[in-house]
């Protein structure tokens, strides 16, 4: 997600480890197809953060208690972003090195970027989520940072070693499940930090730490995303890639459907999928796979479709339509990410204000820490709307923005944001 985008690579001739790699038109649309996925999940996100802040209901849309098919299948559609940062994370961090940057200096770059994406999460968007500083939590910023420093270690192995680490990773961590953090004493707070879900005190009382992205298994993601990268520059990559995507979500179904492992633990609110009253809750619930932290069939089913979404995109003209405009948000996608958490905060509090809601919690704490306010609340059309608003607001920064690092790539710091 937050590498800084290929697509611009120009079409000259590189050398990694005395390899001659030509770039060309062809190899240009490779790339281009990997912004313009992740622009597509950049705005989805903004769909499942825009609920966050206009809902007013006070349970999850994977609860089956209580949703419906359209408010879960809004939540469902938005599980496939997480998975494809961490996943183009990775291939960009690969795929960097077609612009003649050695191994070396592709893993300073995922370290320090690491460490920034870490700081950001802990300072601008803790208080863009929360309009306060006495909570911190893990969300995407902080596991792509960890796993990114991760990444800095792991590049300079052999690459079938980094691909067979990261799928290890993401194929067994469900093994880790059983494991209590309480018995680590003290140090449980560590433990959910690297495969938990829940809140841990810093200072008890006064200050709280929630884990909501474990460092595994999107370490492994990302691992596995960058051994992705070489097979993005073979001849005949969109079959390839097509075709694992199919086998991944194929895997996804098998394990699903006969309540295998990956997803078998009760836990709420997701876990084995049972037959319901209706087709559309019955369909929810089998869907309804735990992401927090993500289980193996999580990632399956959403890795599975990302990758043939890749290879189909790379047969889209991104030059004109929506294509060209979904592709500006994927060049940007620190800045988009930062200032989308502002714009939807604030257009929350003010359309609350202005339909004279009680908006006290968005103040407060907002979604990550407080249920809504009495009264507060919109439909989900009408969050859909503002969904609608809220990209249209992005549009025209992220296109400045891309533009400028354009005319500015000899910048280094533009790398960074």
């Amino acid at each position: 997600m937050y590498i800084d985008s290929v697509a611009e690579a120009p079409p000259v001739v590189v050398v990694r480890q005395n390899l001659q790699l030509p770039v060309g038109t062809v190899w240009r649309s490779r790339l281009a197809c990997v912004d313009l996925l992740r622009g597509v999940v950049m705005v989805l996100m903004a769909l499942d953060h825009t609920r966050d802040f206009f809902t007013g209901l006070r349970f999850a849309p994977e609860d089956l208690a209580h949703t419906s098919g359209p408010l879960f299948f809004t939540r469902f559609v938005t599980h496939f972003c997480a998975p494809a940062f961490f996943l183009l994370a990775g291939a960009g961090g690969y795929l960097s090195l077609s612009r003649g940057k050695s191994v070396a200096e592709v893993s300073r770059f995922f370290w320090t970027r690491g460490f920034w994406l870490v700081l950001l999460e802990l300072t601008v968007m803790t208080y863009g989520w929360t309009y306060g500083f006495s909570f911190w939590f893990s969300d995407v910023l902080w596991s792509l940072g960890w796993s990114m420093i991760a990444m800095a270690l792991l590049v300079r192995l052999p690459l079938p070693l980094i691909a067979a680490l990261g799928t290890t990773m993401v194929v067994t961590h469900n093994l880790l499940d059983g494991i209590n953090p309480a018995g680590f004493g003290r140090f449980a707070g560590l433990w959910l930090i690297l495969h938990g879900h829940g809140v841990f005190w810093i200072e008890p009382g006064r200050s709280a730490f929630f884990v909501l992205f474990p460092l595994i298994p999107w370490v492994g993601v990302m691992a596995a995303g960058y051994a992705l990268g070489p097979l993005l520059r073979r001849r005949h990559w969109r079959k390839l890639v097509f075709g694992i995507g199919a086998v991944v979500t194929m895997a996804f179904l098998f394990l699903r459907v006969f309540h295998l492992y990956g997803n078998s633990q009760p836990i709420f609110p997701a876990g084995p999928w049972r037959t319901q009253a209706t087709l559309t809750l019955t369909m929810v619930s089998f869907f309804d796979t735990l992401k927090y932290p993500p289980s193996l069939q999580f990632l399956l089913m959403t890795l599975g479709p990302c990758l043939m979404v890749l290879a189909w995109f790379d047969k889209i003209n991104t030059e004109r339509g929506l294509a060209k405009i979904l592709l500006i948000f994927g060049r940007v996608p620190l800045f988009y990410y930062v200032l989308h958490i502002y714009i939807i905060h604030g257009l929350a509090l003010w359309v609350g204000l202005i339909c004279r809601q009680n908006v006290a919690w968005l103040l407060y704490g907002g979604p990550l820490l407080r249920l809504p306010s009495d009264g507060y609340g919109h439909s989900l059309v009408f969050i859909y709307a503002m969904w609608f608003a809220v990209v249209l607001l992005l549009y025209w920064p992220c296109k400045w923005f891309a533009q400028f690092k354009q005319q500015h790539s000899d910048r280094r710091w533009l790398s960074y944001l």
